[in-house]
């Protein structure tokens, strides 16, 4: 059963990794070489002009990486798998994930022009935006051109460097914000171990996997590569060392993860309520303090997705605490319902190739049915509970 679940997992993330390409933006040729023209096109064929087999595929992928995400869960449960095993994986996966195109969000081009503003054109991306520089080519394949820098100066900080060892080469470049994203991935992996260690360290290697091997999450960070990734590695290396009482480096840490995008600033009041607590040697309830940074998190989810509409990726900012308390069921149940409604909301522009009419009215439904859902299995099992 072990090595049935990891061989199908990795046949699913496989299958996503050459599914990735099928969205290679037309205006975006990746490469000059054509061996890999030929292949390009063939891939961006069934993206675009063969949208029923590509939605087919990826609702095959996606079904694929669940199934096994689940299984691969209750073998962690069982203690049929070691931590060893689940850290090769996880390594396996990101290295297979890093090289793939980042098919479901455009975002990662405007990381990419936000540093080249910098780097290239030496101005100000709270200024300047990309629009501004028309002649540019990577135009011909973004979106959001006309926004300006929207995240904090921090994220800027830490992309400057990428762009620079770039050398204004748009592959390498690409490559190298991938790199670093899949970095913050392993690295926000690693600290929700280490926290784990610290308070319940039973349920180290399930929270782990839970977060890690998480479909929604292996897409979003490692595919589409979001810059939630960074705000996520330095907010929990943060709490850990604010566990270990070292307060100078984990507030500078926790000021750097609200500089890369200020969502975790909502973590303000537990993270003062950490520091006096243990200036004043009480007992800490980590467990209840986990579950309402989680909780917290879920405030600027409810806020982006009122001021636009809700996008898959801000679950990200949610996910890495819930792996916390992942194996309280209220906690579970909704995680996984949620990640497979928020990984399938892509699944009607796949089909159809745009998000006009009924598309929103599509994506409204599932997420209702999503927390509904949510709900009904949480009280069921609560019920069920209950009988025994």
């Amino acid at each position: 059963m072990k090595k049935f679940s990891i061989i199908g997992y990795l046949l699913g993330v496989v299958g996503l990794f050459f599914y990735s390409f099928t969205q290679i933006d037309l205006g975006l040729t990746l490469s000059r070489v054509s061996i890999w023209q030929t292949a390009e096109r063939f891939f961006k064929d069934i993206g675009y002009f063969q949208r029923p087999l590509s939605a087919y595929i990826f609702i095959g992928i996606v079904l694929l990486l669940f199934t096994f995400y689940l299984l691969i869960l209750q073998l962690v449960r069982n203690k049929k798998i070691s931590k060893k095993g689940i850290w090769v994986l996880i390594i396996t996966i990101t290295a297979i994930l890093t090289f793939s195109y980042n098919a479901f969000s455009y975002d990662l081009f405007n990381y990419i022009f936000d540093a080249k503003i910098v780097t290239y054109y030496h101005q100000n991306p709270y200024m300047h935006k990309a629009l501004d520089y028309l002649s540019d080519p990577m135009l011909s394949f973004m979106h959001w051109t006309h926004r300006l820098y929207p995240y904090g100066p921090v994220w800027i900080g830490l992309t400057v460097p990428l762009s620079l060892l770039g050398l204004q080469l748009f592959l390498p470049t690409f490559f190298l914000f991938k790199a670093f994203t899949s970095v913050c991935f392993l690295g926000t992996t690693f600290f929700i171990g280490k926290i784990l260690q610290k308070f319940s360290s039973k349920d180290e290697l399930f929270g782990i996997t839970f977060f890690a091997l998480n479909p929604l999450v292996i897409i979003e960070a490692l595919v589409s590569a979001h810059n939630d990734m960074a705000m996520m590695l330095f907010a929990l290396w943060a709490i850990y060392l604010l566990m270990n009482i070292k307060y100078v480096r984990s507030l500078l840490l926790f000021v750097l993860s609200i500089g890369v995008k200020f969502a975790t600033a909502f973590l303000i009041p537990i993270y003062g309520l950490i520091i006096f607590l243990q200036k004043r040697k009480k007992t800490i309830n980590w467990k209840i303090l986990f579950l309402w940074m989680t909780l917290l998190m879920i405030i600027p989810v409810i806020l982006a997705s009122y001021r636009t509409n809700f996008q898959p990726w801000y679950l990200l900012n949610v996910f890495p605490f819930a792996a916390l308390v992942s194996r309280n069921y209220y906690i579970f149940i909704p995680s996984i319902i949620l990640s497979l409604f928020g990984v399938l909301e892509y699944l009607p522009f796949l089909y159809l190739g745009n998000w006009n009419d009924p598309i929103p009215a599509i994506l409204f439904w599932m997420i209702v049915i999503s927390l509904v859902l949510s709900l009904l299995f949480t009280l069921v099992w609560s019920l069920r509970k209950v009988v025994r």
